[in-house]
C-alpha cells in the first residue's frame, strides 16, 4: 500500500519504518497507526529485523489531540482498543527482533510505543517524558506495564505523577532503553545493531522473545518447562547445526534465520 504518514524501507533483511509527520513531531493519528500496524506486518512476513525511527526532530509526540473534531471529543478508549492495541501487539507479539531508534523527543504514547520494542536504542539528545497527567490522563499504550518492569515502582510511579522528562543517558543508566549513543553516531550505530540482528539466528531471537516476555507470570517449573520446549526445537535448526559447525571450525556462522 502506498504510506503517507510513514515511510519503509527493506533492504538485506532489515525493515525500517520510519514515523514520518515532521511537522507534528509525528504525532499519532489514525493513518499513522494503521501504515503502522500494516507496515510491521508486512515485515514480519519479508525481514529479520525490524527497526522503529522518526523523522525530524523527534521520535512521537504521542497522540495527536488534533486527529477529529476536538480533544474533548476523542472517544479514548475506542481508539485505545480498536488502534493502539493491536499496534502494540503487533511489535510484543512479533517473531523478529524490534529495536526503537529514538532519535528525538518520545513523549506521551510515543514514549510507550518506542518502550514497547525489544531493544530501544537513543540518541543523546533524545527524551523521554510520561506527559498523560499533565492533560489531565493517566499513562496508556503499555505504558503502565512496561515503565514498572523497567525502571521499578517507584520510578514509574514518580515518572506517571510529576511528568519529567528523562534524558537518554539517565534512561539507560535506569534500565529503561538498552543505550544511548551520541548524536553525530547515531544512525550509523543504530544501523549497525540492526544489520547484526538481521544477520543472526532469527528463530533464537524469536524463542528470547517468547521466553523473556513470559517470565513476568511463569513460576520457575513453567519457564523451565518453556525453555527446554523451545530450545527443543532451537537444537533442529539449520543455524543451529551451522553455529556448531562455526564453532568448530573456529570461523563466523553463517546464519540464514532458519
Amino acid at each position: 500500500m502506498p504510506y503517507k504518514a510513514i515511510r519503509y524501507e527493506f533492504s538485506e533483511g532489515m525493515a525500517v519504518i520510519t514515523l514520518n509527520r515532521p511537522e507534528v513531531m509525528n504525532a499519532l493519528n489514525a493513518q499513522m497507526r494503521a501504515e503502522l500496524l500494516e507496515a510491521l506486518r508486512r515485515a514480519e512476513g519479508e525481514a529479520r529485523v525490524i527497526v522503529l525511527t522518526g523523522e525530524g526532530r523527534a521520535f512521537c509526540s504521542g497522540q495527536d489531540l488534533g486527529d477529529g473534531a476536538s480533544a474533548a471529543g476523542l472517544d479514548l478508549e475506542r481508539v485505545l482498543r480498536d488502534e493502539y492495541e493491536p499496534m502494540l501487539k503487533a511489535i510484543y507479539d512479533c517473531p523478529l527482533p524490534v529495536i526503537s531508534a529514538v532519535n528525538g523527543a518520545a513523549a506521551g504514547a510515543g514514549a510507550n510505543l518506542a518502550l514497547a520494542a525489544d531493544i530501544v536504542i537513543a540518541t543523546d539528545s533524545a527524551v523521554f517524558m510520561q506527559a498523560f497527567a499533565r492533560i489531565g490522563l493517566m499513562p496508556d499504550a503499555g505504558g503502565t506495564y512496561w515503565l514498572p518492569r523497567q525502571v521499578g515502582f517507584a520510578r514509574a510511579m514518580g515518572l506517571a505523577m510529576f511528568t519529567d522528562k528523562v534524558t537518554a543517558r539517565q534512561a539507560a543508566d535506569w534500565g529503561m532503553i538498552w543505550e544511548a549513543v551520541a548524536d553525530v553516531d547515531f544512525e550509523h550505530h543504530w544501523r549497525a545493531r540492526a544489520a547484526h540482528l538481521a544477520k543472526g539466528p532469527t528463530a533464537a531471537f524469536g524463542a528470547i522473545k517468547q521466553s523473556m516476555r513470559a517470565s513476568y507470570s511463569n513460576d520457575l517449573t513453567a519457564q523451565l518447562e518453556l525453555e527446554a520446549g523451545l530450545q527443543g526445537k532451537l537444537g533442529r535448526t539449520h543455524d543451529f547445526r551451522e553455529g556448531v559447525m562455526a564453532f568448530l571450525e573456529k570461523r563466523a556462522a553463517n546464519f540464514e534465520g532458519r
